[in-house]
């Protein structure tokens, strides 16, 4: 009995803004019309004809003509912008080259572009010069491009179906680009299927008339079951980032093709538990609280990152049982919580806030009275951590006598001296600054008791979390004339956007400082969250790396080459890697590397494998007994 042969497919490519970031024409004119004055002004006049010629809204022939005769460009010219774009090829085709060079036969190149430099960039990745069809310049005799070759099919209106059509493809055909002209090879019926490109531009006409939309060559090829260089695409993992996290965060994730959603303030329980459904990646700062109640509506949550220190707002505890990665940024903000506090310590003991409060009503008071410096006063310090050393070390270099109490065994920094007991801390200094951790015992750490130890006239200081000083007891400190004055930028309850009102007992009270929770609000400090975070969640996604996680085991891995990675979290029972290795045995798969780390609640076991191997292996390896989560990268 004779089976009908399978058909072969054909995969038909755009160049500019598809295969590469730009509009080759468009680079061409930033360097043709250097020193030009009016260069800018030309440059944006191409850039429009592009769209609109890309868009369909005027015939390409006059859009090839208009951008031609602005460019005035000289063969001469060509290398460099050859050069610009080898650098400008698109992240997914470069991540893809060995789906290109496997597949270079049945691949073509169907461009309005310019063969002069479409084919030293597509030849590079193994495309096949023979299978690119494009225009060519006309120069004249000086080298200058004045046009192009107008009997070429593609410098009129529809050459693009016109070239398919003359290739007479027998089997499917696919086509792949950002533009309208593109679509007419669908629209004519010589095509398949036709994917709107959105990698580097989106065409809000052009997607509308597409089959399906393919915002890197990764969604393309996972859509059609073809060999790839990633095991899910990106664009389909959708990472939620909330409460204004630094841009340079939603670039990098941007940037390796994520699908990025952005919420400037904080959810609530409900309104969370809506957003999270979808999500793979959340990313918040410490006014959301994610609850286990919200993580049992997070079916596809695989990691959570704290752009902050703390990790009070977040169920670490539930997140482990599901499997879900927490990771922070514990140092990043560290130099600017030291630099407000060593501030408002040196306004405080002057006094300063009082008298340029008077000042602003019009009164001088030139006096000495109740200002102090800060040089021979002892500082003492409620926690030793991050934050607690480094501003240690600075106080020291004020001059300042150092004293801390911390419940965990820490280092004395310099000439710091570490305290027995809370109670003894209390009682020795003049200033005392808080930098505890948020865990529940902290309540109301600070209260009537701790304030009555405190020395009269103490300058008293919270910058770490709000619930572990008692305000009550704190206003009554004040009002007695106990603390002389204070700074607080956290607190028990905090608006969750900037447009509801801060209600506090401390407002109006003399020498105190007030801030709105911005003890790591400085640009620096954010920027440092903003590539810390995503540089671990990234690592954590990409790579299966837990170095740093404040819940999971932590592993650093090597970059993963020539292999596929299983990575297997379960509940911490014993058995489980033999198993796996059992599993592994029973199909013959090849281990090339094995990795395994255990806390209290959960087991991670990391195999690297040999390609080759059958897709029951997947399904048994996520069928094991406490099995957590599975996942596959390569």
């Amino acid at each position: 009995m004779l089976t009908k042969p399978l058909e072969q497919t054909y995969y038909i490519i755009d160049f500019d803004s598809t295969f590469t970031k730009v509009e080759a024409l468009d680079v061409l004119g930033e360097i043709s019309l250097t020193g030009r004055p009016d260069r800018d002004d030309v440059l944006n006049q191409i850039k429009v004809i592009t769209d609109r010629g890309m868009s369909g809204e005027i015939s390409f022939t006059d859009s090839l003509n208009l951008r031609i005769n602005l460019l005035k460009a000289h063969k001469s010219q060509l290398p460099a912008l050859i050069e610009i774009l080898m650098g400008k090829i698109s992240d997914s085709f470069q991540r893809n080259k060995q789906f290109l060079s496997e597949n270079a036969e049945t691949i073509y190149i169907v461009s309005n572009g310019f063969k002069e430099f479409i084919i030293p960039i597509v030849t590079s990745l193994g495309i096949r010069a023979e299978n690119v069809f494009a225009n060519t310049f006309e120069f004249d005799e000086t080298g200058a491009i004045v046009g192009f070759d107008k009997t070429n099919p593609l410098s009129a209106n529809g050459g693009k179906s016109q070239v398919i059509r003359n290739l007479k493809l027998d089997g499917e055909v696919y086509v792949i680009g950002d533009g309208y002209t593109d679509y007419e090879i669908k629209a004519s019926g010589l095509a398949n299927r036709f994917y709107a490109f959105t990698e580097n531009v989106m065409r809000p006409r052009v997607v509308e008339k597409a089959d399906h939309v393919a915002p890197s060559l990764d969604e393309f090829l996972y859509h059609n079951n073809l060999s790839r260089s990633q095991s899910y695409p990106k664009s389909r993992i959708k990472v939620l980032l909330l409460e204004n996290v630094h841009p340079i965060a939603v670039q990098l994730f941007e940037q390796e093709g994520f699908n990025v959603e952005i919420r400037k303030g904080a959810l609530d329980e409900d309104e969370l538990i809506e957003a999270i459904r979808d999500v793979s990646i959340l990313g918040i700062r410490s006014k959301t609280m994610v609850t286990a109640r919200v993580l049992e509506q997070a079916n596809k949550l695989m990691t959570v990152g704290a752009f902050c220190i703390g990790t009070n707002q977040i169920d670490l505890e539930a997140c482990t049982e599901k499997g879900i990665a927490v990771f922070n940024a514990p140092y990043s903000n560290t130099r600017s919580v030291v630099e407000l506090a060593i501030g408002e310590i040196i306004m405080l003991i002057r006094g300063i806030v009082p008298k340029s409060n008077l000042m602003h009503k019009g009164e001088w008071d030139k006096s000495a009275k109740n200002s102090f410096e800060v040089r021979g006063k002892k500082l003492g310090l409620v926690g030793y951590g991050n934050i607690g050393t480094q501003l240690s070390v600075v106080a020291e270099a004020l001059g300042m006598e150092v004293y801390f109490y911390d419940v965990v065994d820490k280092l004395a920094l310099g000439n710091a001296r570490k305290c027995k007991s809370l109670d003894e801390l209390l009682a020795v200094a003049d200033i005392i600054s808080m930098h505890t951790d948020g865990r529940k015992e902290n309540k109301n750490l600070i209260s009537y008791r701790e304030f009555g130890m405190m020395k009269n006239g103490v300058i008293f200081l919270n910058l770490s979390r709000g619930h572990i000083v008692d305000i009550p007891a704190l206003v009554d400190a004040i009002e007695r004339g106990k603390v002389a004055g204070v700074g607080v930028d956290v607190f028990p309850q905090e608006p969750k956007t900037n447009n509801e009102e801060f209600m506090s007992a401390l407002r109006m009270q003399p020498n105190v400082i007030l801030t709105p929770h911005i003890g790591g609000s400085t640009e620096e400090a954010q920027a440092n969250i903003g590539s810390f975070v995503p540089g671990k969640l990234l690592e954590y996604i990409n790579n299966g790396s837990t170095y740093g996680s404040v819940n999971f085991p932590e592993l650093q891995l090597p970059l993963l080459k020539g292999s596929h990675r299983l990575l297997h979290i379960h509940a911490n029972v014993p058995g489980i890697l033999a198993k796996m290795n059992t599993i592994f045995a029973k199909h013959h798969i090849n281990i090339h590397g094995q990795y395994l780390k255990t806390n209290e609640q959960i087991g991670y076991v990391i195999t690297d494998v040999a390609k080759e191997y059958a897709d029951e292996v997947v399904e048994e390896l996520k069928d094991i007994d406490n099995t957590i989560k599975f996942r596959l990268l390569y």
